[in-house]
């Protein structure tokens, strides 16, 4: 179930979030989307790729984080945040908050302006009347004078990140495909413990095609920021070994 609401500083002012990952809040997950606006800290801990929506038939990017369901292998309970990287992708960052619309007026022919939302129903969501039994968890959401906190101005900065990206997305893969950059990908290894897999449904930069632009498509490229983004991609390719490393370590038996 979910409860979405605008956010605002009288109805919340004294709930709490909590800024931590597990699977218990349901960040247990194999991949998320992610968006050309962190695509330059992401490429540094996770593998980018590309996968087409079903429903839509567009290309999305993601970041790889496990290779089975339910399965990601960057959630570490022994770390404070249980989250072993030095960056997190927003759509998991971000927890219950989301973007909303809202407009001045219902004849108002403005763009609607982006608002944050809450889910009230989100497990990292601390309601008022559990504040006394969660006294020592959650980031408070405001001020005592009613001005947004730190966490809720960095969460506002993620969303942000999120509502910019969704629009350079398409823009972006529209160039890649008219470039032919995009190819499958087929992901194969094998596990110290003998297991072999294999993903698919998967889409990398082909990065022969990529080297041989020249001229006016490389110049184009270059102008709209997606030559950049594109090499991003590439070298976020690399992070597969350490996905597979922190695989290996997980199957390892304890030692002793």
């Amino acid at each position: 179930m979910t409860k979405h609401v605008l956010l605002n500083n009288i109805d919340h002012q004294h709930t709490k979030v909590i800024h931590q990952f597990g699977a218990q809040y349901g960040d247990n997950l194999a991949s998320t989307l992610v968006f050309p606006t962190e695509f330059h800290e992401l490429q540094k801990e996770y593998p980018i790729l590309a996968r087409r929506d079903e429903a839509s038939g567009q290309f999305q990017a993601i970041v790889l984080m496990g290779f089975a369901a339910d399965e990601n292998l960057f959630l570490a309970a022994e770390h404070p945040s249980g989250w072993d990287a030095r960056t997190i992708p927003a759509t998991i960052e971000k927890g219950p908050f989301l973007i909303g619309f809202s407009r001045s007026s219902a004849q108002s022919d403005e763009p609607a302006d982006p608002v944050v939302h809450i889910d009230m129903d989100h497990p990292k969501v601390i309601h008022d009347h559990q504040a006394n039994q969660k006294a020592n968890q959650g980031q408070p959401l405001f001020l005592p004078e009613g001005g947004n906190s730190p966490y809720l101005l960095h969460i506002s900065a993620k969303l942000q990140a999120i509502h910019q990206g969704l629009a350079l997305s398409s823009v972006m893969f529209s160039a890649f495909e008219q470039l032919e950059l995009l190819e499958p990908v087929s992901i194969e290894f094998s596990l110290r413990n003998g297991d072999k897999r294999r993903l698919i449904g998967n889409y990398c930069i082909n990065q022969s095609r990529l080297a041989a632009l020249r001229g006016a498509d490389l110049e184009k490229l270059h102008q709209s920021g997606f030559l950049q983004l594109a090499h991003a991609m590439v070298s976020s390719m690399s992070n597969i070994r350490d996905l597979i490393e922190r695989k290996n370590r997980l199957l390892a038996p304890s030692a002793g």
